[in-house]
């Protein structure tokens, strides 16, 4: 196949060559093009024959899902079944620009675009190419990273070339990337939101919009068996070179020790620029060590780097995980396949307390200083998603009226049901704890040797028995009358209700009056982390 190129640097003033470019997508061909994230490969959207084509070029599984571009807020509406007020203050906010959001889609997406979930992701590329592109296209495009599958993501229209000529009919040159690594995207298909895959729009900016935002666990983790990718990113090994990376943990002194106590393990080195000089290995720099932003516009250049000073094995620094960076340690622990090496030593503590005590407070603060949390309550809403086995259990013993017309559950109406007695709630927990608690030990031992603080958020933590994989466990405490009004104000609940969803957790209380710290947290009080470690 003959690639044609269309190399743009004034999209209005080459809008005929664009109308070009976008006529292989209105005859169900794919195009390359560039976004100011990475760039795309991109096909109609609403043509499933067309979406396969990306597949095929990409050598990318299809039960991957894509993300939809499209140019203003107005072309979601017809997408999804509807457009709820949170994600009108975020794309307000962040659109155009490097953020797709998830919500359940509508029927004239084609199940090829969703890899057959009920789902579809989407956003509005801020490149000046690629919304002239798209605006000439005249429909929504899907479109993954224009890269052979697994390799790192193109930032340039040399890497685009490399991988695709010969393999789809066009390609538009727009220069090199501003971002340099894919959009942030969150799902708000969940409640509450939650991180699926992190980037420029940073966690800390999701959570000033949309409140309470998970983090999903496979942002920093591999996805755990059994579990169906939600996003671009998230199932494969992803971003790689063919080289072997391995990711060292640690400032820059200890790095360095760990190479010189290994001088035969790897042949080069990833490392901040600046640092090159103390290095005792040959180096391809990522970035500032101090600015996360220069090190997503160099990840993947430096990644595909490695291979052209024909590197075989790699020690990389790694980065810090906070802000932009944790995009793009997602990115460097996927193309590094989390082959850590060097563990750190893990305090895992055990958070429990009443509802509307105050422990997601505490918990929270201390993520927001480094602890990694795995999150009880999180992970309930996942084992009771839409079709999942606990929650036709569920249905079995509560009744039909608890699932919604689309198969999901009414929480507050199970909430309704399974706390109006004590047989009721004991069920509740006979049913979903099992899974509960084996997925919350999966993830505590998914994070031990990455981080030094691990928070367990359970409201159950002694009654499940979690306790006995916890170092140390807590206890967060305030007067009744606080959490009851924090319960209501919380769930939109009566007094009434409060008080039964309170009174649940009589034994817990009871179990947790052994915990090794307690905090009173009736005026959000929180307890410095190094009296916890």
């Amino acid at each position: 196949m003959n690639t044609k190129i269309y190399t743009i640097t004034n999209p209005q003033k080459q809008a005929d060559e664009l109308r070009e470019a976008a006529q292989f997508i209105k005859c169900g061909e794919i195009v390359a093009f560039p976004t100011e994230t990475v760039y795309g490969l991109g096909a109609n959207a609403l043509d499933g024959h067309a979406v396969k084509k990306i597949f095929e070029a990409k050598g990318r599984p299809q039960d991957n899902p894509l993300i939809v571009h499209i140019t203003e807020i107005e072309e979601l509406y017809p997408l999804v079944k509807e457009v709820p007020e949170s994600v009108k203050r975020l794309t307000e906010k962040y659109w155009p620009g490097p953020l797709t959001v998830i919500l359940p889609k509508s029927d004239i997406i084609p199940p090829e675009v969703s890899a057959g979930l009920d789902t579809v992701a989407v956003r509005c590329p801020s490149h000046p190419v690629a919304r002239a592109f798209l605006k000439a296209a005249g429909v929504p495009v899907a479109a993954p990273s224009a890269n052979i599958s697994g390799f790192p993501s193109p930032t340039a229209f040399k890497y685009v070339y490399d991988d695709m000529n010969t393999r789809i009919p066009a390609i538009i040159d727009g220069g090199d990337c501003d971002f340099g690594i894919e959009s942030t995207v969150v799902t708000l298909a969940t409640d509450p939101p939650r991180l699926l895959r992190p980037g420029a729009v940073t966690l800390e900016q999701l959570r000033e919009v949309l409140g309470e935002v998970y983090v999903d666990p496979a942002v920093l983790n591999p996805l755990a068996d059994g579990v169906k990718a939600a996003s671009p990113g998230m199932k494969y090994k992803h971003y790689a070179p063919k080289a072997e990376v391995s990711v060292v943990r640690g400032n820059k002194k200890e790095f360095i020790e760990y190479v010189n106590s290994h001088p035969t393990d790897a042949d080069t080195i990833l490392c901040f620029e600046g640092e090159e000089n103390d290095m005792p290995l040959p180096c391809v720099t990522m970035g500032r060590a101090d600015e996360p932003l220069t090190q997503s516009h160099r990840l993947f250049d430096a990644l595909r780097e490695l291979d052209e000073t024909g590197a075989k094995h790699v020690f990389s620094r790694a980065p810090s995980e906070k802000g932009v960076g944790l995009g793009v340690c997602n990115r460097l622990y996927r193309s590094a396949a989390f082959r850590f090496l060097n563990d750190i030593k893990s305090t895992v503590i055990g958070v429990t307390g009443g509802t509307g005590a105050g422990k997601s407070t505490v918990c929270g603060e201390l993520e927001r200083n480094g602890a990694a949390v795995v999150d009880a309550d999180r992970i309930a809403r996942e084992v009771t998603e839409k079709g999942s086995p606990v929650l036709k259990k569920l249905a079995e013993r509560f009744g039909s009226d608890i699932i919604a017309p689309d198969g999901s559950l009414l929480r507050h109406k199970l909430a309704e049901i399974a706390f109006s007695s004590a047989e009721n709630t004991r069920d509740l927990t006979n049913i979903t704890h099992p899974e509960i608690i084996k997925r919350c030990r999966a993830e505590v031992d998914a994070l031990r040797g990455k981080y030094s603080l691990i928070l367990l958020d359970a409201p159950l933590l002694f009654t499940s028995g979690l306790d006995k994989i916890c170092d140390k466990t807590v206890r967060v405490t305030s007067p009744e009358s606080v959490r009851i009004s924090r319960i209501m104000k919380r769930d939109g609940i009566s007094e009434d209700e409060a008080k039964k969803r309170a009174a649940a957790q009589t034994e817990e209380e009871r179990l947790a009056e052994n915990a090794d710290i307690t905090i009173d947290n009736t005026d959000h009080f929180v307890i410095p982390k190094s009296e916890l470690t």
